[in-house]
């Protein structure tokens, strides 16, 4: 996302909780770097300065995730909760400082959050995020809605698997035998037939952004190569 935004002329400020995972934005002198949490206000508000310090401050993007999940019957409520909380807070405490900052410019802007297509399509034994994902499409909702007459647009993008560094270190954890039995299932879980690029990410992001996107707010897009719409079926006739 943060190349994408660069190769289009923007400023970007990215924040990073691993601060070992920043040093290639050295290279860039449009980009800068916060290390913190996402979930931490003080963080988003010294990304919101760097970046206007750089140039107004017109878009943000909450696509900070943790990937650990519980299930009710196995561990306490309190678990759960706390787990929810690690994927929403990011997105709401982003999307509060985006707000005040867009209201306090008085020019409006963009915020794109990114969830997932178990937002709608619930995966086993991942309740947690489910229920995070969920309820970061309603706030996107709840945001368009509310700050809509201001200026402020604000939509989802529902992620189906992505090729990222995460996923590709999941497939060398399961051998030869067990990554290609995934390969396999992901071929068959999503029409296009394979799993998303990053970079087909960054570039609808990129759109909802901007001004090509203006008359957009409230939406989710699906970027998922039609997962969220495949009903595997026993009685399907397929060739």
């Amino acid at each position: 996302m943060v190349e994408r935004l660069l190769q289009e002329g923007a400023h970007v400020v990215a924040i990073e909780l691993d601060a070992h995972a920043l040093g290639w934005l050295a290279a860039h002198p449009f980009a800068a770097a916060v290390a913190g949490s996402a979930a931490d206000e003080a963080v988003t508000e010294e990304a919101a300065d760097r970046a206007e310090r750089a140039a107004p401050l017109t878009g943000w993007v909450n696509n900070a995730a943790v990937f650990r999940d519980a299930s009710v019957h196995t561990a306490p409520a309190r678990e759960v909760l706390d787990l929810v909380q690690t994927n929403l807070a990011p997105a709401v405490v982003g999307a509060t400082t985006a707000v005040r900052r867009f209201l306090a410019a008085g020019t409006g802007g963009a915020i794109v959050n990114v969830s997932s297509h178990q937002a709608q399509r619930a995966v086993p034994g991942c309740t947690p995020y489910v229920t995070a994902k969920a309820a970061i499409e309603g706030l996107t909702r709840a945001l368009a809605v509310e700050y809509g007459p201001r200026g402020v647009r604000v939509n989802a993008v529902a992620l189906g698997s992505i090729a990222t560094e995460r996923y590709a270190s999941f497939l060398d954890g399961l051998g030869p035998d067990g990554a290609a039995h995934v390969e396999d299932e992901m071929r068959r879980i999503h029409p296009l037939g394979r799993v998303g690029h990053p970079s087909e990410v960054a570039g609808v992001i990129a759109h909802l952004l901007s001004d090509d996107a203006a008359y957009v707010t409230g939406a989710t897009v699906p970027v998922d190569g039609g997962r969220s719409v495949l009903a595997r079926d026993p009685e399907a006739h397929e060739d």
